[in-house]
């Protein structure tokens, strides 16, 4: 029996690249050599500011500061991505045909990751990250193409970990407490306000300080992205998407103070010991749950025919007013 070498047969890999067109052929080699450059410009001297612990890498910095708060961070990639795929026969059925106004983007993206290594300013370079990618597609496949990237695209500017973020944090906690301390007394649970504190004003003590963690910022940064993923999703029109995104901000907030007047309920009837054990460490699954219910809730209220809602109102009030 004849024993025929492996290297006389080409393998099912290489027959499929000889397969391809010469344009397939070179399409590939340019995302090959693309993906070498973003490497080498954002992995090798993308980070400028913590080189002892990040060494020179923009995704390295952006890991170290996906915790805490910013720990939702890490899963937005994952969701760009899956914005892709849901717009793949979009991005299919799209022309393509290259538009040089993308070199003036891509220009503009490294000029941004240009000055964040000068001034040590990695979120600067992750702004820049962010613009090439969806230039270089821009560019390539054109404006076209490009316009079902920029959600997926713009989507990434939210994983971005923002200093001024963190100076929201004390107004966010004495709001919380000063609407838990309102609606409690109204509730007829007697409480006394002191800054970020509440304190019992009468029957079971309880004392309970705001902490910083508790300010609700962790819920808001998630319900930005919860919700902006969702509008854009579900939403027929630009002005539905704005404004169920910038909901995020008041379902946020409600959602955080209902887990404070919560928290204190707890105290109130079963002990403040009960109350800053599991439930504290556990609520804020339950309270999540509220912000997607009201999330739902307002996309509900947008999307209502008011017409008809206001006529059948009428009717109603009609045939009780006639009975």
């Amino acid at each position: 029996m004849e024993n025929t070498s492996s290297a006389s047969t080409p393998s099912a890999s290489s027959a499929h690249w000889t397969g391809l067109s010469s344009y397939a052929r070179t399409e590939i080699l340019f995302w090959a050599l693309v993906t070498g450059g973003l490497f080498f410009l954002f992995h090798l001297h993308g980070n400028s500011q913590e080189v002892a612990t990040c060494r020179h890498s923009l995704f390295l910095w952006l890991r170290s500061r996906w915790v805490g708060d910013y720990a939702y961070g890490m899963f937005l990639p994952l969701a760009s991505l899956a914005a892709i795929w849901l717009r793949r026969r979009e991005l299919a059925a799209a022309p393509r045909q290259a538009d040089w106004r993308g070199a003036l983007v891509i220009v503009v993206a490294l000029f941004f990751h240009w000055i964040g290594v000068l001034a040590q300013q990695p979120r600067i370079s992750a702004g820049g990250l962010i613009i090439l990618l969806w230039g270089l597609p821009f560019l390539l496949y054109g404006y076209r193409f490009a316009r079902e990237l920029l959600f997926p695209c713009g989507y990434l500017f939210l994983a971005i970990p923002l200093n001024f973020i963190d100076s929201m944090t004390a107004p966010l906690r004495l709001f919380a407490t000063a609407a838990s301390a309102f609606l409690l007394n109204g509730l007829g649970l007697k409480v006394v306000r002191v800054g970020a504190g509440l304190y019992s004003g009468a029957g079971n003590p309880f004392a309970f300080n705001v902490a910083p963690e508790c300010s609700g910022l962790h819920s808001l940064l998630a319900m930005t992205a919860l919700m902006a993923f969702y509008a854009w999703y579900t939403q027929k029109t630009l002005a539905r998407k704005w404004i169920l995104f910038l909901c995020c901000i008041p379902v946020a907030v409600i959602a955080n103070t209902c887990r404070v007047i919560l928290v204190v309920a707890v105290a109130a009837f079963w002990g403040q010991e009960r109350a800053m054990g599991l439930w504290h460490d556990y609520s804020g699954y339950p309270i999540f749950l509220i912000g997607i219910a009201l999330m739902l809730l307002i996309d509900r209220l947008i999307n209502l025919d008011h017409t008809k809602a206001w006529n059948r109102l009428k009717n109603r009030l009609a045939g009780r007013t006639s009975s």
